[in-house]
């Protein structure tokens, strides 16, 4: 038996609409049926696959609901998770309706294996990194992208 893949990763959001604006008005997620779990949340997916669990951070009983979640566990940023990456398409558009909302990405170009990358923080501070592969080369629109070659 061996993992297949990641089914999805869970997020204690302190503010559900401000992280449910973020994700699905800017990263393009959608907001997708969900049980009637004993707190506030959403689940939000792409074409039908549901990748981000979001629940409202500081609920009553929390230990119970969020197993992954101690006394010890950060508030901001994201903990011992360094970054959640997605493989998207359209990193022009991306990187223009990020800009217009006041989010500025920060751009990296691997040629070697000729990928470009957009990174960007959620509104909790959880790294999100957006990988588009098969840039074999660096487009105008993202000059300033720093290089990751040694």
């Amino acid at each position: 038996m061996a993992i297949q893949q990641l089914d999805h990763y869970f997020v204690r959001a302190k503010d559900l609409e401000r992280s449910r604006h973020f994700y699905c008005e800017l990263l393009g997620f959608n907001v997708m049926p969900r049980p009637d779990f004993p707190f506030p949340g959403y689940w939000l997916g792409v074409d039908g696959k549901i990748q981000v669990h979001m629940g409202l951070h500081g609920i009553p009983q929390a230990p119970r609901f969020y197993l992954g979640s101690d006394a010890q566990s950060a508030t901001d940023n994201s903990g011992v998770v360094d970054h959640i990456a997605f493989t998207a398409d359209a990193p022009e558009a991306m990187a223009e309706r990020l800009r217009a909302a006041g989010v500025t990405p920060r751009l990296r170009y691997i040629a070697e294996v000729a990928l470009l990358q957009l990174f960007v923080r959620d509104p909790d501070g959880l790294m999100i990194e957006l990988n588009y592969p098969g840039i074999t080369t660096l487009p105008a629109w993202a000059a300033d992208a720093e290089g990751y070659a040694p």
